[in-house]
């Protein structure tokens, strides 16, 4: 067992999914390599358990029984903010899963490996869950942009942003690397965890634009395109 699958040994994933044989296979696998295992098959129980348990992920359906599990994404993450949201789902469309990573974390499709379902669990834990928690850091700061390690929270210019827990991990990363132009591979590399980078992920570019909407109407543009590189801080 590798030091980022020990430190997040026993987190809890909530699998809200409505087949059986999909959400009992889901459970094995995930016990299987040490993680606490809650399954919901509708909005309802997924709420319930929620409310009781405050799961660290959330694996979701998009539809279910009796409501769509991207509502219900939006209602566990105001309840629980630090929730990451995974979507599991047979819809594939460019636009159903640009419309999901606005507020998720990631998003598989069906058929799944299984394997992937558990590495893409573990990488969404790395971004949102650290190993190391420290007691206090000091905020991480570019211009008028500052990062709070300790909270995980951002402010511009004063005023609070409010940003998912993948759009945090990138942003981090760019104000790490100060005016450096960051390549789209190392971004997916260091943010979203891939080994290889997939052929036409535009993933970067949708978080990208994300962050650009949420930071912009605080101030200048800061986040500048150095086409067919990568991404930097102005």
């Amino acid at each position: 067992m590798t030091v980022n699958e020990a430190a997040h040994e026993g987190a809890t994933v909530l699998v809200v999914e409505d087949e059986e044989s999909i959400a009992d296979v889901l459970g094995i696998a995930l016990r299987y390599h040490r993680f606490q295992v809650m399954t919901a098959g509708t909005v309802r129980e997924a709420c319930a358990l929620a409310e009781r348990t405050r799961p660290d992920v959330a694996l979701l359906d998009v539809m279910l029984p009796d409501g769509d599990g991207r509502a219900l994404g939006r209602e566990l993450r105001t309840r629980c903010p630090e929730l990451a949201l995974v979507f599991v789902t047979a819809r594939d469309a460019p636009t159903e899963i640009v419309g999901a990573l606005g507020f998720g974390d990631d998003y598989i499709t069906k058929p799944f490996h299984i394997d992937e379902v558990v590495a893409r669990v573990r990488a969404v834990l790395r971004r949102t869950r650290p190993a190391d928690v420290l007691p206090q850091r000091p905020p991480l700061r570019y211009g008028d942009l500052e990062l709070d390690e300790t909270t995980y929270s951002a402010h511009r210019a004063g005023r609070a942003v409010e940003l998912t827990p993948t759009e945090y991990a990138l942003l981090r990363f760019l104000v790490r690397n100060g005016g450096r132009i960051v390549p789209k591979e190392q971004l997916l590399r260091h943010v979203w965890q891939y080994e290889h980078t997939p052929p036409e992920s535009t993933v970067v570019e949708t978080y990208i634009s994300y962050l650009r909407r949420k930071l912009d109407t605080l101030g200048p543009p800061l986040i500048t395109t150095r086409r067919g590189v990568g991404y930097g801080l102005a």
